[in-house]
């Protein structure tokens, strides 16, 4: 009897086991397919449209469409060099309850940042996340809710460039848009860089695109060499600072390669295009994974490649050092 009991009681707790196995499966399974069907929108903002911009948005698409395919939607916006047209698309993005915010440049990430305080966003093609969200970044953690990848190539060494290049060049113009954060924390480290190496330097910053074709002359008349970092205004009026410095036959350094290809002789730049796919990967972590934004390390797309502009170099009879390759 007492064997029968125990047994009894034995086949019930299998049972039993069995079923509560079986319904946390079924809980388990439709868990996975809600998973599997969650969909992301992205709201893409974008400073304005340039080469450099405009590859860092493709990179960051590719990675996550590759990733996500049709789980992932992006509206795109452009704020047309307006940070004011950035602040109203920023606040269109948390009015439509967008999952992440993709700020691509430094007007994008302000306007993102102090608009939105409670939905992810990640950044790139900034130059320094604390000077651009005015917080302090700790151990390359913002601590908030950003976090994604800076542009910055050595300044140091984009420095040494005028002394590989232009050997003869004693007083060198760093020319700027005033209104852009990142503009003038560049030049501030790069000034500082060049009097090292025994350069006299000038500020020559304009206000908005109306100026650019006054200052570069001013510019021009008064060195023998321009220095631009990665400033969005001078990207989108590179044809207008070329057209001035080659008619006074003054080279450009430039920070990145879209403003290099447009008036400069040289560069120390990085794939843009690698930036995005980066940041794309660190968008991935957020959504599907869970990660916090605010303690993520702001990353760096991978060493930097010293390109020159043939024509240009040609042009001003400079002669190319070792290390640097033609800028296609």
């Amino acid at each position: 009897m007492k064997i029968k009991k125990l047994l009894t009681v034995a086949l019930a707790g299998v049972m039993a086991t069995a079923a509560f196995a079986g319904c946390s499966t079924k809980e388990n399974e439709g868990s996975n397919v809600a998973n599997d069907n969650k969909t992301y929108t992205i709201g893409v903002l974008q400073t304005v449209q340039h080469p450099a911009l405009d590859a860092a948005t493709k990179g960051f698409k590719d990675v996550l469409t590759e990733k996500l395919g049709d789980k992932v939607k992006f509206d795109e916006q452009n704020g047309q060099g307006d940070s004011t047209n950035c602040t109203t698309i920023a606040n269109q993005f948390k009015a439509q309850g967008v999952d992440m915010v993709f700020a691509n440049a430094t007007a994008a990430l302000q306007s993102a940042y102090n608009a939105i305080p409670d939905i992810p966003i990640v950044g790139t093609s900034i130059t320094d996340y604390g000077v651009a969200i005015d917080e302090t970044v700790v151990d390359g953690k913002t601590g908030k809710n950003v976090t994604g990848t800076s542009d910055l190539a050595p300044l140091d060494q984009q420095a040494e460039m005028f002394k590989e290049l232009l050997p003869d060049a004693k007083k060198i113009g760093l020319l700027y848009c005033s209104a852009e954060a990142n503009s003038k924390y560049q030049i501030e480290r790069v000034a500082e860089e060049l009097v090292k190496l025994g350069y006299e330097t000038k500020e020559f910053p304009f206000a908005d695109s109306n100026d650019v074709s006054a200052v570069t002359t001013a510019a021009c008349n008064e060195v023998d060499a321009l220095y631009i970092p990665t400033d969005n205004t001078a990207a989108s009026n590179a044809a207008i600072i070329d057209g001035v410095a080659s008619e006074k036959k003054i080279p450009i350094i430039a920070g990145e390669a879209g403003i290099c290809e447009g008036c400069g002789i040289a560069t120390l730049s990085i794939s843009y295009e690698e930036l995005g796919r980066i940041t794309g990967e660190m968008a991935y972590e957020i959504l599907v994974n869970g990660k916090n934004p605010g303690d993520m390390e702001i990353k760096y797309a991978s060493a930097p490649t010293k390109q020159y502009v043939e024509a240009r170099i040609k042009a001003l009879g400079i002669e190319v050092p070792e290390g640097y390759e033609a800028l296609k």
